[in-house]
């Protein structure tokens, strides 16, 4: 019995190795994750249609919710902040992406000035974001 003792030392460090594994997935899960997340919390009733197509994941995003407020990125803004802003972004660059999320409550006369206002900028790619069925 004494051999079989003398051939087993004492375990005095820990692997580390499957528990970064695990930790790295998890970050990137939460990094894939955030956008989601982030998009959730902003209230807007979307309308739903059969046939959509997914959001540019570079396109900006644009919400106009039934308060009548509007966000760019998440930034609350006036209609004249929104159009100053877009100009100066359709100066840089003219490949600006927009993506407007519309409460379904609010009258499309609205929509349709948000709309105008956002091609008054200068941006020509402009998507309306609605829900899936």
């Amino acid at each position: 019995m004494s051999s079989l003792a003398g051939d087993e030392g004492v375990i005095t460090n820990i692997n580390v190795t499957p528990l970064v594994d695990i930790l790295l997935v998890v970050l990137i899960i939460f990094m894939a994750t955030a956008p989601l997340i982030h998009n959730r919390a902003m209230k807007v009733d979307l309308p739903k249609a059969a046939h959509h197509e997914q959001a540019a994941t570079e396109a900006l995003q644009v919400l106009f919710n039934a308060d009548r407020e509007i966000f760019l990125s998440g930034k609350r803004m006036s209609s004249a902040d929104l159009g100053a802003r877009l100009k100066a972004m359709t100066a840089v660059s003219e490949d600006v992406r927009v993506a407007l999320r519309a409460d379904r409550a609010i009258p499309y006369g609205e929509i349709v000035g948000i709309l105008d206002l956002v091609r008054g900028a200068g941006v020509r790619k402009i998507g309306l974001e609605v829900k899936a069925q």
